[in-house]
């Protein structure tokens, strides 16, 4: 692989797998993390009633189950790396016009509630999901987008008045960052571009949202994941994946979070250890939750789409990575 993963960014391994799950589960994964009381939540993606011999049974032609189901785990954690799952999941929709909700994204906002982002795959495309919660005890939806639309996190504030998110419109040649601004978390609108796959050099006209952006003196510090085919497939489920997922970082104005003040022409996070390059999908970094505690960085992460990792780093060192390497035109 071209490239490697910076050395002041440091691994702290698996933090949620299927073995911590009290209920069905399979692949735990993409997970939304956010501070909540004294300690730590997560919301993260449990896929269910799948596994290798699926595929396998699906290229000998004798079955078609690729696309399982899906719900959210719900977990906390008192040190943000011991997660006890809570005995049922948090939220799931079936039997609807939405028929799969997955990918849940955490951003407290001013008012004490949570942001909940999440992607719904309907009858008709996916479509970017918005609700809201208090307790973690109950999911208030709110909005749900026109498809095809996904990967959408909320900043934790308002912006000249309004909430303000990041999403990824896809269908087109190019899928790239946009940002949209809304009122009341309901009616969205404003639409403009923020970044261009093209202008990514470690992309192959696909990147998108990872994590909510957090706020820094330098900007909204802000993730996202870019893919790039390899000439060699990844070990995976599902054969010939060659897409490998990195994750990005930019600093984004704290006034017009449509500017980008820096951003690495480099990535922060590639796929190097075994449960990020075997799994589901290997080759696949995947950032849903950042938390800035002090001086370090806490970057929670999809691996291989199979199980959720963190990783640290010190927030002065990220932040000079992203100037040191940037490529603002």
């Amino acid at each position: 692989m071209k490239y490697v993963t910076p050395d002041f960014v440091v691994r702290r391994g698996v933090v949620m797998e299927k073995g911590l799950v009290p209920y069905a589960s399979s692949l735990t994964f993409n997970a939304g993390v956010s501070r909540f009381g004294e300690g730590y939540v997560m919301l993260f993606r449990n896929d269910f009633n799948i596994t290798p011999k699926d595929f396998e049974e699906f290229y000998a032609g004798i079955s078609d189950h690729t696309v399982p189901p899906t719900n959210w785990g719900l977990a906390f954690s008192r040190d943000g790396v011991r997660w006890e799952v809570a005995p049922e999941p948090f939220f799931e929709m079936s039997g609807g016009e939405i028929w799969r909700t997955y990918d849940p994204r955490i951003t407290p906002l001013p008012d004490g509630r949570f942001g909940i982002c999440f992607a719904a795959d309907s009858h008709h495309g996916t479509r970017g999901g918005i609700g809201v919660t208090s307790d973690f005890r109950k999911l208030e939806l709110l909005s749900f987008s026109a498809p095809e639309n996904r990967n959408m996190v909320l900043f934790p504030e308002k912006i000249d008045g309004q909430y303000v998110r990041l999403e990824r419109p896809f269908g087109s040649r190019r899928e790239s960052i946009w940002l949209s601004r809304s009122p009341d978390l309901v009616h969205w609108g404003e639409t403009e571009l923020v970044l261009g796959a093209e202008k990514v050099a470690f992309a192959d006209n696909k990147i998108g949202p990872a994590a909510p952006p957090v706020r820094t003196p330098e900007g909204w510090l802000t993730l996202f994941h870019a893919v790039e085919p390899q000439p060699v497939a990844f070990s995976a489920w599902q054969r010939d994946w060659v897409n490998c997922y990195y994750a990005g970082a930019m600093l984004l104005d704290l006034e017009d979070p449509s500017r980008i003040v820096a951003r690495a022409k480099i990535p922060l996070l590639v796929p190097e250890t075994g449960y990020e390059l075997h799994g589901f999908r290997g080759g696949v970094i995947f950032p849903g939750g950042v938390l800035i505690e002090g001086n370090r960085v806490r970057i929670y992460y999809g691996a291989a789409d199979t199980v959720e990792a963190l990783a640290e780093a010190p927030l002065d060192e990220l932040i000079r990575f992203i100037r040191q390497h940037d490529a603002v035109e």
